[in-house]
């Protein structure tokens, strides 16, 4: 899950390759998924840019900055570590103008020290909450794993949170652990639990939830976002008329 997941399974890279930002444009970078100019873009983040001092935001940034330029129907979907201890960062993504803003919780509080040991639940949740803060117009997206030994209340109380912090579309799947090394699976969550999951997390006012056992941080990604834009402008329209 998460940081763990990307260190320990994917080999270590070396420096940044600076290049790809303007390379991206055409069809170079593996930011770019397809060449219709509509199609939703996404920023995988990559545990290279840990080694640079700015944890990769200046590329983020630039990747975003180089698509917009290019090619400016497509929407973008970035993804983003928690930038911890690293100032300036979220504002220099934020700047950007990324169309979606995605930052995972993963998993519950209480189990980050054995599921998430480098990361800091608050300090991502925060995160989230202050992109909102630096531009309300983009949306923002969190992600959980269920499977990992959580409660429902405790699923429950994320969502308050992440509502708190005004993220607009959740994500939840299952969890399937990536090697023998990793977090085992607790248990399979049932189809009937991740629709009762869904119907909660949309009665907390999330714009958009997907909720199923397949379901993953960038699932269905481009219809997601036209969802995302509908829902924003149907609730507009809706505290308007009322």
């Amino acid at each position: 899950v998460g940081l763990r997941c990307a260190i320990d399974v994917f080999p270590k890279a070396g420096r940044i390759e600076t290049s790809w930002p303007a390379a991206s444009a055409p069809s170079r970078n593996g930011v770019i998924l397809r060449k219709q100019a509509q199609q939703l873009r996404r920023d995988p983040h990559v545990e290279r840019a840990a080694v640079v001092d700015d944890g990769g935001a200046g590329h983020f940034a630039e990747v975003i900055e180089a698509i917009h330029a290019s090619s400016p129907g497509t929407t973008v979907e970035v993804l983003t570590p928690d930038f911890l201890r690293k100032a300036g960062a979220i504002e220099r993504v934020v700047a950007a103008r990324p169309d979606v803003y995605n930052h995972n919780l993963e998993t519950v509080p209480r189990l980050y020290g054995e599921v998430r040991p480098g990361a800091r639940y608050f300090t991502s949740l925060r995160l989230l909450q202050r992109v909102k803060e630096l531009d309300a117009t983009i949306f923002t997206k969190s992600g959980l794993m269920v499977g990992l030994g959580e409660s429902a209340a405790e699923v429950y109380q994320v969502m308050d949170d992440l509502r708190a912090a005004d993220v607009d579309f959740l994500t939840i799947g299952q969890y399937l652990q990536p090697t023998p090394k990793h977090h085992a699976v607790v248990r399979f969550a049932t189809p009937e639990e991740f629709e009762a999951m869904k119907s909660m997390a949309l009665g907390k006012g999330f714009l958009v939830v997907s909720a199923t056992p397949l379901t993953r941080s960038s699932y269905h990604a481009d219809a997601d976002f036209e969802r995302l834009r509908e829902a924003r402008i149907a609730r507009i329209s809706q505290s308007q008329s009322g």
